[in-house]
């Protein structure tokens, strides 16, 4: 069958702003309904257990103009949120029966007032990680937030959510992060055969399928990827990193492609691959998901560094992982988080010796042509020049 038509598939899912994937699947049952959330992180396993469809809101990229939302937010922000309050308000999000808005940044928690106001039909759930990973502390405060969800989104539902029924949702999610490492795992390795562009539409896929779907499509691609025929070129191996939230275009992703650059590591999609190992099945789920947070390695610039860890160190780490040559910081414009880490990340990156540049986009930057010149100066420079 070969790869084409997962990724036409995938490409579609990408191009549904509508979300009729989704209102087709609630179709398909009597009762269903659908949670959407914003980046970075979700315990999506909450939703599955209720029995309803998680849906990532990831803005609507290249393909909306944005003109109601704008009214909604001062100009120095980020564009994600005016995108977002753009497509509710065209009717775009209508299959959607709740919004649950994590504790990424200060403009994500006004958008979930925002989204409140405008919305009030529709279920919205505001919740807060901790910052204090002892797990006396920030592992008691997780669970007891992790409990209130699944108290608000049984009235959503209208059922109990059983033990079982999460330790369920916890299987299946630790089946999807162990299919997403082992495809960043072979794009690292060979990432002629594994395109970026193609991992991110397959990650995409993933806001809008079943987990059960979308892993069963995981591993068909990783099946068929291995045999097909792909050119190897001489590019240079990158990592992108500040995409964690506000997530570029399609077409940006395939400019830095186009540009020389093997993209071998990136934060893109984080909610698609947070934790390492799996989360345990047994005992009290709801205990396994908070100390699956507060055991994480995972660093984002909206999550604390625990004290004694170097900052940056993982970033480090996996250009040293994946073989990298260098490192791309990507951010998008007015993204405080980004931003305000970036420069202590190029003070370890200097200590390390390792290349970068950087450069900020909108997820409707249609300027590709400057980003594509800027991101193939550095690969040849790396190439001609650097000793890695």
């Amino acid at each position: 069958m070969g790869v084409a038509p997962i990724i036409d598939r995938c490409h579609a899912l990408l191009e549904d702003l509508d979300l009729a994937c989704v209102s087709e699947w609630k179709a398909a049952g009597e009762g269903r309904r659908a949670v959407g959330f914003l980046p970075v992180y979700i315990p999506r396993e909450l939703i599955h257990a209720a029995g309803a469809l998680p849906v990532g809101i990831l803005g609507a990229g290249e393909e909306l103009e944005i003109v109601r939302g704008d009214a909604c937010f001062q100009s120095y922000i980020c564009h994600l949120p005016r995108s977002v309050v753009e497509l509710g308000l065209r009717g775009k999000l209508d299959a959607l029966d709740g919004v649950l808005f994590p504790s990424t940044c200060d403009v994500i928690r006004n958008l979930s007032g925002i989204w409140k106001m405008m919305f009030p039909d529709k279920e919205a759930i505001y919740f807060d990680v901790p910052q204090n990973l002892d797990p006396k502390v920030g592992g008691v405060f997780y669970r007891d937030m992790l409990a209130e969800i699944v108290t608000r989104l049984q009235r959503l539902v209208g059922r109990d959510v059983s033990e079982d029924d999460l330790r369920g949702s916890i299987a299946a999610y630790n089946t999807s992060r162990r299919l997403v490492r082992e495809l960043y795992d072979l794009r690292a390795a060979e990432p002629w055969r594994v395109p970026t562009s193609e991992t991110y539409l397959l990650l995409r896929a993933g806001m809008r399928l079943p987990v059960e779907e979308h892993n069963e499509m995981l591993t068909h691609y990783l099946a068929e990827v291995r045999d097909e025929d792909r050119a190897l070129r001489d590019n240079a191996r990158i990592v992108v990193t500040g995409t964690f939230c506000e997530q570029p275009s399609l077409s940006l992703v395939r400019t830095l492609e186009h540009a020389g650059c093997y993209v071998v590591d990136d934060d893109l999609m984080l909610v698609t691959r947070w934790y390492g190992p799996d989360i345990p099945t047994e005992g009290d789920p709801l205990e396994a998901i908070a100390g699956a947070w507060i055991d994480a390695d995972d660093e984002t610039p909206c999550r604390y560094v625990a004290d004694g860890k170097r900052k940056g160190q993982q970033l480090v780490d996996s250009v040293q992982r994946c073989g990298a040559e260098g490192v791309i910081f990507a951010a998008p414009s007015f993204c405080d988080p980004a931003l305000l880490d970036r420069p202590m990340l190029q003070a370890v990156l200097d200590e390390e010796g390792i290349a970068y540049t950087s450069f900020k986009y909108s997820e409707n930057t249609a300027q590709l042509q400057p980003i594509r010149e800027q991101a193939g100066t550095f690969a040849d420079t790396i190439k001609l020049w650097s000793d890695a």
